[in-house]
């Protein structure tokens, strides 16, 4: 069952429908049933698949959720829906005796702070049960977490330097507009930047380190450290780092909108009165902007996201640079999604096949680069997002 019909949610639904052998048939549930039906409808018209059944849920109403469940007794949930949403939906799996996974780690409504701990507390809970919660399995987290993992164990003894690099060269031609859900983009960017190193966590203003980076094929962009949730888990399960950074690119055009949004207090999410109608500024701005899932068309130019490590192999220092570079026109061509919700969906996907086929394991709640690396970047090229790797690079950083 997947939960959520934006754009990762299209683009996991049709990479599900590439493999009838492993997803024989599948649900699609929102909160709005509509786009459900779009997806499978387009799906139907481009795969021939027509093994798809729609339904409206809210993903927060708990009985309800599952009780659907329960109805059409999946082998497991796909969540790409909100994450104010994964404890209700995790709630709902536990009850219903399936398993889980999720692109993004919690946030309360109320607050503009991510952490795992409201997850990880889940770890008895789904072991009891017997049932598998994977957590952050889109690509940052997701398959950044991976790619760690696999440097982990083939190129390192001791991992000292992580420096997750993210860039979106794309044009979508649009004044302003954001890659995902736009009130979790803007809260996640807006709040201060974090970044781990010896032992304690260093947070920083927001956009207050910037180095211009060089990516593959794209050149250089201006990246900016923020913090991104992966680092939380990835410095607890790799303890031997000393430092671990995330960089993102962000255009002058855009900074300058996002400063305007702020100075002038839409990317508030604390209410007001409107009319004598309390709203949340944030959640207004997102009903006027460009919606992430209608900009695949005309979308041009690709993302290129990686890891980039020095640490220590056999007593010598040993730098290594992983990375893929994905093109928004071709994922629009098979999906109809754009590049960014493309790179979300499919690892969702993949970790899925993972689980069903055995090829992860264990009951409890796992962050990703707790599996086995190797079979899943085995198909994750084979799925659409080739990856390249490169051991002694020069890393900028």
């Amino acid at each position: 069952m997947i939960i959520g019909a934006g754009g990762v949610g299209r683009v996991v639904a049709y990479k599900c429908a590439e493999y009838p052998e492993v997803f024989s048939e599948f649900m699609i549930a929102s909160r709005t049933q509509r786009k459900c039906n779009e997806i499978a409808a387009d799906i139907k018209t481009d795969l021939g698949y027509d093994k798809i059944t729609t339904a409206s849920v809210d993903a927060e109403d708990v009985p309800a959720l599952t009780q659907l469940i329960r109805d059409y007794d999946p082998f497991m949930v796909i969540h790409v829906a909100l994450p104010y949403q994964d404890l209700t939906i995790m709630d709902a799996c536990l009850e219903a005796g399936v398993h889980y996974l999720d692109t993004a780690n919690y946030e309360p409504k109320e607050e503009a702070k991510f952490e795992y701990s409201h997850q990880w507390a889940y770890q008895e809970k789904f072991k009891a049960a017997g049932l598998t919660a994977i957590l952050g399995c889109g690509f940052d987290p997701g398959v950044t977490s991976i790619f760690t993992a696999r440097a982990a164990s083939h190129f390192f003894d001791e991992m000292h330097y992580l420096d997750i690099v993210d860039a979106n060269a794309g044009d979508h031609g649009k004044a302003f507009a954001t890659n995902f859900n736009p009130e979790i983009n803007i809260r996640e960017i807006t709040q201060p930047g974090k970044y781990y190193e010896n032992g304690e966590w260093v947070e920083i203003p927001a956009f207050s380190i910037r180095k211009d980076l060089t990516y593959p094929d794209i050149g250089p962009k201006p990246s900016y450290v923020l913090y991104h949730e992966e680092l939380e888990s990835l410095v607890k399960h790799f303890p031997t780092l000393k430092r671990a950074r995330f960089w993102m690119t962000f255009g002058e055009e855009y900074l300058t909108h996002l400063r305007v949004i702020q100075n002038i207090g839409m990317a508030s999410i604390e209410p007001v009165m409107h009319h004598g109608v309390e709203i949340i500024p944030l959640e207004f701005l997102k009903t006027v902007l460009p919606d992430p899932g209608g900009l695949g068309e005309g979308y041009s130019g690709q993302t290129s996201i990686g890891c980039r490590i020095h640490g220590i192999k056999d007593g010598k220092e040993q730098t290594y640079y992983i990375w893929n570079n994905c093109q928004h026109e071709q994922a629009y061509k098979e999906t109809r999604a754009q590049g960014v919700s493309y790179t979300t969906g499919v690892p969702a996907m993949t970790g899925a096949m993972m689980l069903i086929q055995g090829k992860w394991e264990g009951h409890g709640v796992f962050n990703v680069e707790q599996f086995n690396s190797d079979p899943f970047l085995e198909v994750l090229g084979k799925h659409g997002l080739e990856w390249h790797e490169k051991v002694g690079a020069e890393l900028e950083l």
